[in-house]
């Protein structure tokens, strides 16, 4: 059963998040936390680390505003290194107090996730651009849905191992809206989707992808033409995505519909002796 978490751990989440414009924890962190896959590390209510652990782990780390400055991050980084010694650790907006406690402890950064935004009050969506699509059936779409991100995402770290209870917990997230999560089928099944997470004014490009024997096609523009459509019909003024930096053929046909730089996301890992 999931666990209930505290709701501390919500308000210091909520308050870094408006100091900080980013989040300081993942989605798949807060579905890891309630399901006993991450630990939560504590000092007080004024820091937390969520650890995933393994060889190597995974770890996020949140101070409260109002308690920067007075070394409490690096005590909690110190003590989640005496248990988890191998570690990747997120930095999520690549703030300089990030960057810095990194260097004292010696992380290098390994990867950058960019989140890339534009403004889309005036985009006007090509008439066909939902032609084919169909939203996502709960319960009826999950299998399929589940082993084509698989494949789409076999390479990738975090998003090709989703299971069916990391899917169970995003559709029950008040965000989640089946007519946001649209798939495109042909004559040998599914072959692609593109699934939109709307908060307040911003519509993010949750998950994008393609069946690995239909790439090339073009698949990836009717993707994002589908997308940009969906968020303009629901009145969505601003558009945003996370995109590896390293993925230059993503980048670039993000780019090639206006999407900007907004935010860096970077991941670390130190060399443990």
């Amino acid at each position: 059963m999931p666990e209930q978490l505290p709701q501390w751990l919500r308000t210091l989440a909520t308050r870094a998040t408006e100091v900080d414009g980013q989040p300081p924890f993942s989605d798949q962190t807060w579905v890891e936390l309630r399901d006993g896959r991450r630990e939560l590390l504590a000092t007080a209510e004024d820091a937390a680390a969520a650890v995933r652990p393994g060889t190597p782990g995974e770890l996020e780390l949140v101070v409260h505003p109002d308690a920067r400055g007075r070394g409490i991050g690096g005590a909690l980084l110190e003590r989640v290194l005496g248990e988890h010694p191998d570690v990747l650790a997120w930095a999520h907006g690549d703030h300089p107090a990030s960057r810095a406690l990194a260097a004292r402890t010696g992380f290098e950064p390994i990867r950058e996730l960019l989140q890339l935004r534009r403004d889309i009050a005036d985009h006007e969506p090509a008439a066909n651009a939902l032609d084919g699509f169909t939203s996502f059936r709960p319960g009826s779409d999950d299998a399929d849905w589940l082993a084509l991100n698989a494949a789409a995402f076999a390479s990738h770290p975090e998003q090709g191992s989703l299971t069916q209870v990391d899917l169970d917990e995003r559709m029950s997230e008040p965000w989640f809206d089946a007519g946001d999560f649209l798939l495109l089928r042909d004559a040998d099944g599914l072959a692609a989707f593109v699934w939109m997470k709307v908060e307040d004014d911003i519509g993010e490009f949750y998950v994008v992808g393609v069946d690995p024997s239909r790439q090339g096609g073009g698949l990836g523009r009717r993707l994002v033409e589908a997308g940009l459509a969906r968020l303009v019909s629901r009145g969505i003024r601003t558009a945003s995505l996370y995109v590896d930096a390293d993925n230059t053929a993503a980048v670039r046909l993000y780019r090639g519909y206006g999407f900007g730089d907004h935010t860096i996301d970077v991941q670390y890992r130190r060399e443990v002796r």
